[in-house]
């Protein structure tokens, strides 16, 4: 698959998207598509990220699908390799896959829960900027995007999610300061309250048609993952 040729705000632009059949991903992912952009998706189900491929295609785009589970740190390392050998740069990274854990008092949080949920949310991302960061910087204008929450400063019962958004805000500060002197931005969204299957299991009693919906907050991805985007470092709430 070429760049695109094609109209559109990221017309030839290659982009990256975990997480990615559905949910906040997927609305993502076909707003990048309808955009322009050729998409690299990233997600476990291999039968969901299909019926996206389809939906893509019937916007006379192509994706290219990867199955995988972030936890495989070495499947990020080839995700990044092949990326490097297919097309020789990466323009957008979306880190937006994520685990939500189980909502209970600090205290009593399961061990394994804990290491489960920092492995998806902030050792997988650091393992993507591992492996992507060359590429980012052979683009004229490398954007990383990371999905954070506003209990990034701390709530009660929310543990191990509010710890691990926590420190992905700071893993993304951190590169940012890194990468400021280049052409790369590397920034955060808090989508706040969308309608999301994490938002429902988070609040099980919530009437979901007060929440915006995936597709409300995805032209926020696109403005981020221009190149006439220029902050760095920052967290923006959609």
């Amino acid at each position: 698959m070429a760049a695109s040729d094609s109209g559109g705000r990221l017309a030839g632009r290659i982009a990256l998207i975990t997480g990615a059949s559905r949910g906040i991903g997927r609305a993502v992912a076909l707003r990048f598509a309808r955009e322009g952009a050729d998409v690299i998706l990233v997600a476990r189900t291999q039968g969901a990220l299909e019926e996206l491929d389809d939906e893509i295609r019937d916007l006379g785009r192509h994706a290219i699908l990867v199955p995988a589970d972030l936890t495989d740190f070495n499947a990020i390392d080839r995700m990044g390799a092949a990326v490097l050998d297919r097309w020789g740069r990466l323009d957008v990274l979306v880190g937006n896959a994520g685990a939500l854990g189980v909502l209970g008092p600090i205290s009593q949080t399961d061990p394994a829960l804990w290491e489960q949920v920092f492995a998806i949310n902030v050792t997988a991302n650091w393992r993507l900027i591992r492996s992507f960061d060359p590429l980012l910087r052979a683009s004229d204008a490398g954007r990383a995007i990371f999905v954070t929450s506003g209990v990034s400063g701390g709530r009660a019962y929310w543990g191990a999610y509010a710890a691990s958004k926590a420190a992905v805000e700071a893993m993304a500060r951190t590169y940012a300061d890194e990468v400021a002197k280049t052409a790369v931005r590397v920034n955060l969204i808090n989508p706040g309250g969308t309608r999301t299957r994490m938002r429902a299991e988070a609040y099980p009693g919530e009437d979901p048609m007060t929440l915006k919906t995936p597709d409300d907050v995805a032209g926020l991805f696109v403005d981020m993952a221009e190149p006439a985007w220029t902050a760095n470092g920052e967290v923006v709430t959609a």
